[in-house]
C-alpha cells in the first residue's frame, strides 16, 4: 500500500457526503465562545513524544505508523502519544465490563492464552496478573509493549492477517480486541483462531462501530461528530479492511463459520463525554472523551488524508471543531460496541 502522503486525493473529488475542510474552518470563525472540557485539560495538551524503535516506521505528517515492509497495514499511529490513548480506552472498556477482563466462562486453572493485536499489552498484562499460573502471549505487528511485565507474559511480533505460527490446539483462550480496519478476511481470522484453540477452549472478540450516534437527535448531519464515522467507513472500503464489523455481524457469523458453538453476543453503548445522568455511564463517557482528547488527530489523520487528501492543518481544523462540540455538552454521542465469544467443540 502506498503511503497516503504519496497517494493524495484531490479534495474537490471527495465523496459528496463529506463536508469540505473549509466548512469546519468557517464554523470556527463564527464561534467566539469557549467551552469547558469535561475532562482535565492535560488530556488535550500532552506532548507528542515519539517512541524510539529498532524498526523503520512510516512517517505521515509527523506521526509514525507501522512500517510498509511486509504485508501488515494499520491505520493508527504507533507512537507514545497514541499508545496512551489506547490505554485509556482499555480502562473505559474495563469500566463497561464492571471490572471484568473477559465474558467467556474461563476456568480458574486456564493454562495458555493468546492476545491477538495486543497493542500496548495492557490487557495481556492485567490478564497475566489475574491468572498467574497461565502462560500469556501477546502478539502485534509493532513492538510497542513495555519490558516490565508479569513473569508469565511474553510478547511476539506476528501479523494476524497471515497464517499464525502457533501449533494447532495449543491455546485455552484466544482474545482479540479492536481489529477493525486491519482485517480483510474475518472468516480466515477466526479459522486461525479455531485451529489454535484447544477443544473446549474459547475465543472472544471486542469490536466497535466507528460512528458517533445519538438517541435524542443531538447528533445531526451538520455537525463534526456525525462526520467522524464516515472517514473510517470510506477509508475501510479503500483499504479493503472494513470498519463495519457490527453492521455486518462479522464476529458471530465468522465464529460460527469457523466451527465455534455456543456463540454469545453482548451489545452495549459507550457514551462520549460526561452527559449521561447515570453515574457509571458518566464515568465511562468521561474516559471515552479523555481517550479522544489524547489524540483526536492520530485516530483520523490517516483516513482523512487517504480519503479526502486533507493536509495536517485541515485535519487539525476539523478536530478542533469536533473537540468543541464534544466539550460543549450540547451533543449526546455514543459508540455502539459488541462482545462476542464462542467455544470450540470437544
Amino acid at each position: 500500500m502506498a503511503s497516503p502522503s504519496t497517494n493524495h486525493t484531490n479534495p474537490t473529488e471527495a465523496p459528496a457526503h463529506f463536508h469540505h475542510a473549509q466548512h469546519w474552518a468557517s464554523l470556527r470563525a463564527g464561534d467566539t465562545s469557549e467551552e469547558d472540557s469535561a475532562v482535565e485539560d492535560d488530556a488535550a495538551s500532552s506532548s507528542d513524544s515519539i517512541s524510539s524503535s529498532i524498526l523503520h516506521y512510516r512517517t505521515i505528517h509527523g506521526r509514525t505508523y507501522h512500517s510498509e515492509r511486509g504485508n501488515a497495514q494499520y491505520w493508527t499511529p504507533n507512537d507514545e502519544h497514541h499508545n496512551e490513548s489506547m490505554d485509556i480506552n482499555h480502562h473505559l472498556l474495563s469500566l463497561s465490563l464492571n471490572g471484568n477482563l473477559h465474558l467467556a466462562p474461563l476456568k480458574n486453572d486456564i493454562k495458555k492464552v493468546v492476545d491477538i493485536g495486543t497493542g500496548t499489552g495492557i490487557w495481556a498484562s492485567d490478564f497475566a496478573d489475574q491468572y498467574p499460573n497461565a502462560e500469556v502471549i501477546g502478539t502485534d505487528i509493532s513492538p510497542i509493549q513495555p519490558t516490565w511485565v508479569p513473569a508469565n507474559l511474553k510478547f511476539e511480533i506476528e501479523d494476524c492477517t497471515q497464517e499464525w505460527t502457533f501449533d494447532p490446539e495449543s491455546f485455552d483462550y484466544v482474545h482479540m480486541r479492536y481489529l477493525y480496519g486491519s482485517i480483510s478476511d474475518w472468516s480466515a481470522l477466526f479459522k486461525e483462531a479455531f485451529r489454535v484453540c484447544k477443544p473446549g477452549g474459547w475465543v472472544e472478540s471486542y469490536e466497535a462501530s466507528p460512528r458517533m450516534e445519538s438517541d435524542d437527535g443531538t447528533v445531526t448531519e451538520t455537525c463534526a461528530i456525525n462526520e467522524w464515522g464516515k472517514f473510517f467507513i470510506e477509508g475501510g472500503k479503500k483499504l479493503n479492511r472494513t470498519f463495519e464489523i457490527l453492521d455486518k455481524d462479522l464476529q458471530k457469523k465468522s465464529m460460527e463459520d469457523a466451527g465455534f458453538v455456543d456463540v454469545q453476543v453482548w451489545d452495549f453503548k459507550a457514551p462520549i463525554g460526561g452527559w449521561a445522568e447515570d453515574t457509571h455511564l458518566k464515568e465511562i463517557g468521561q474516559f471515552a472523551q479523555a481517550a479522544l482528547e489524547q489524540d483526536y488527530e492520530g485516530y483520523v489523520l490517516f483516513m482523512a488524508n487517504m480519503v479526502l487528501g486533507w493536509s495536517k492543518e485541515e485535519v487539525s481544523t476539523y478536530c478542533a471543531q469536533l473537540r468543541r462540540e464534544i466539550r460543549s455538552g450540547k451533543f449526546h454521542p455514543f459508540y455502539r460496541q459488541r462482545v462476542a465469544y464462542g467455544r470450540k467443540p470437544e
